[in-house]
């Protein structure tokens, strides 16, 4: 369980910084990280640090499949967290 809760932190912490990153970026008008990988990065376990990204950074709220998407995956995972833990515990 204790790999699982560090690799859930760093993943978290890399998806906020994909967000604060691609933030500055586009404030810069340089290079920016491409959208699927800000999903990806969500997809892997990082939606609640790309969900607090997103709106501490002021970044990718305008975007419906953000502002939708984030919270679906986030919501997804807490109900498989649920599921797979048959509901008898909190992670």
């Amino acid at each position: 369980m204790k790999v699982l809760y560090l690799y859930l932190a760093v993943i978290n912490l890399i998806a906020f910084g994909f967000m604060a990153a691609d933030k500055r970026r586009a404030q810069k008008h340089r290079w920016r990280i491409p959208e699927h990988t800000l999903f990806a990065a969500a997809l892997l376990g990082g939606s609640l640090g790309a969900l607090l990204g997103m709106y501490l950074c002021h970044h990718k709220t305008k975007h419906w499949y953000f502002v939708v998407g984030m919270p679906l995956i986030l919501a997804v995972q807490i109900a498989l967290v649920f599921w797979l833990g048959g509901g008898s515990h909190v992670v």
